[in-house]
């Protein structure tokens, strides 16, 4: 008996099974919506995943929505007196769960994208996409400095799409479109390979974007102030997290690394800079005379220095579930399903890189 996929038992592609699969999910999600607006709109949807946007894009403390208007609120008393829902800026346990599910269905998508593409076979590419998950984290520091000063650089709802989550769909965007341009330029020979046009590509996107923070930073008036003690602590202590970590468990569990080999090495350094920024960003801004200590923006660092009373169990805890996620790319995954193994690197590389990224030049800039 062979075996088949759900595409060949309904006589389509795999392409045209998926789309459809989405598709019909945003149609259910809209027809509930309409049908019970107060309940599933108002108190699922917007509640955990438009309101916080535009509390975040219009730099309120929350954002209520009395009938079917929004108001903004600038008080946390005011916010804590409102009748639900009452949407903060920021993540919360619901809408991370929600953006895990969105990330595994699109993860599915590109996958099948990359296939018909026929690239994205190796950790070359992986490699190569590493300064595009530093300009991901970069481009909402543009959007937190926006919300430091008295002029908008980016009226609303223009911000929305450099708030999470809608910037990972910009960054997206923006990296298919050069992974497309890559592959076009590969093919008509203009150059060898796509991985070097997309890495200098990204290059050239991080130079821009944190270029103008820098810009913003050295401009009198601003808000925007640089702190290169800040960058230069978090950098090193990235360095030795990350060393630290890798010839610890290459000395006593080198299995671990067997499926990812150096490229492992990243995914640790993305990680070890998400705990590290959040170590420093958090506790030691003050200590550094770089201004306050910064605020967490996740749940899950929020619980971990509420319950702790430190940031520092989070970067333990960031090491630790990056040794994991490398135990489990085993060397067959790589072999069976190569291109898969590549997105699932991409993917928990930039949970920890954007985010690590974002901290980073927040507590650098101080916004």
């Amino acid at each position: 008996m062979s075996s088949s996929t759900l595409a060949d038992r309904l006589g389509t592609s795999p392409e045209a099974a998926y789309l459809g699969g989405v598709s019909a999910a945003v149609l259910a999600i809209v027809a509930a919506a309409l049908a019970f607006p107060e309940a599933v709109y108002d108190g699922f949807v917007w509640h955990y995943f438009w309101g916080p946007v535009q509390a975040d894009a219009n730099s309120a403390v929350c954002a209520i929505r009395p009938g079917s208007t929004v108001e903004y609120l600038y008080s946390s008393a005011e916010c804590s007196a409102a009748a639900e829902p009452v949407a903060y800026p920021g993540y919360t346990l619901v809408s991370e769960v929600g953006y895990v599910v969105i990330l595994l269905v699109a993860l599915a998508g590109v996958s099948l994208l990359l296939r018909r593409l026929d690239i994205a076979r190796t950790t070359d590419f992986f490699l190569a996409l590493v300064p595009l998950f530093l300009f991901g984290g970069a481009l909402r520091v543009v959007e937190d400095a926006d919300n430091a000063m008295s002029d908008a650089l980016l009226p609303y709802p223009w911000d929305t799409l450099i708030i999470s989550p809608f910037i990972y769909f910009t960054v997206f965007g923006i990296t298919l479109a050069l992974v497309v341009v890559a592959v076009w330029l590969d093919r008509r020979g203009t150059v060898d390979g796509i991985e070097r046009p997309i890495l200098l590509g990204g290059i050239a996107l991080d130079v821009v974007t944190i270029g103008f923070l820098v810009a913003l930073a050295v401009t009198p008036g601003n808000p925007v102030t640089f702190y290169p003690q800040v960058i230069g602590t978090i950098l090193v202590g990235t360095a030795v997290a990350t060393a630290a970590t890798w010839y610890a468990t290459r000395a006593w569990i080198p299995w671990v690394h067997s499926g990812t080999g150096t490229a492992g090495i990243v995914v640790l350094a993305a990680h070890a800079l998400d705990g590290v920024a959040n170590v420093i960003g958090l506790d030691y801004m003050v200590a550094l005379g770089a201004g306050p200590n910064l605020v967490p923006k996740h749940p899950v660092n929020q619980f971990i220095v509420d319950t702790a009373g430190a940031a520092w169990p989070f970067l333990v805890v960031k090491l630790a579930a990056a040794v994991f996620v490398l135990a489990i790319f085993e060397e067959e995954l790589f072999d069976e399903s190569p291109r898969y193994a590549v997105l699932l690197l991409v993917a928990v590389t930039a949970v920890g890189m954007g985010p690590g990224t974002r901290d980073m030049l927040r507590a650098t800039f101080g916004i």
